[in-house]
């Protein structure tokens, strides 16, 4: 019986190193508190319909959207962790991931690491409590599009369109207000030969885009106390 155990563990523990090699996701249960802890990093560049080159570190919103939807319809997993070192990408996936994270039922907070940029911006914000370690960064810049861009007035309207959407979204889910948010994407004396601002740990909670600066403990800690209270008033 107790070889029995132990395959079985080993068992778990290939099949989550698999996992997190492929996906960069995993499943933490191993504490005996209550709830279970889904793990979701997105890292590298956030990859929209396109494939990236082999050589770049990605996050696949094909790999994200089935698993936040498994997520909302499971009973084993009580919260969500995501972990955020990114420097942005495609604003479509980078959006559709952030939708799909402010709409699950379940408590879920993340935790800007290296940094979370561009539009992963929206995703770090997306959760119900947002943390940001001392180093972290977040840079805050317009929407940008990369090849042929036809010079009509109606191309500079549709950038104004995504634009009002990613802004309209990163307010509507922490503490700064649109003009404040427009001014730091448009600030010409920070970026060398662009515009936009980077803000630094600290700096991300003052303006009230992230809510608290911490590491993996308090975010861990945080996401049990929530799972512990929704438990309590369900």
């Amino acid at each position: 019986m107790a070889e029995e155990r132990e395959d079985k563990k080993v068992e778990k523990e290939e099949h989550q190193d698999e996992r997190i090699e492929q996906t960069g996701q995993a499943t933490l249960d191993e504490n005996g508190r209550l709830g279970n802890i889904h793990l979701i990093s997105i890292i590298g560049e956030i990859e929209g319909h396109e494939n990236l080159s082999n050589n770049s570190k990605t996050t696949k919103y094909e790999h994200i959207l089935p698993s936040l939807a498994a997520i909302e319809d499971s009973k084993d997993i009580q919260g969500v962790l995501v972990l955020l070192n990114t420097m942005g990408g495609d604003v479509e996936a980078g959006l559709a991931i952030a939708e799909m994270i402010a709409s699950l039922s379940k408590p879920t907070v993340s935790l800007v690491l290296g940094g979370s940029h561009s539009i992963g911006v929206p995703i770090a914000v997306s959760t119900d409590y947002s943390y940001i370690v001392p180093t972290g960064t977040m840079v805050i810049h317009p929407v940008r599009m990369s090849g042929m861009v036809i010079g009509v007035p109606q191309t500079f309207d549709y950038f104004k369109l995504i634009q009002d959407r990613i802004t309209g979204f990163v307010c509507q889910h922490c503490r700064i207000d649109k003009g404040t948010l427009e001014d730091l994407m448009t600030e010409t004396g920070i970026l060398t030969k662009d515009v936009g601002t980077i803000l630094v740990g600290e700096e991300a909670v003052n303006h009230g885009i992230i809510d608290q600066v911490g590491g993996i403990d308090k975010a861990i800690e945080k996401l049990h106390s929530m799972i512990e209270e929704r438990e309590k008033s369900g």
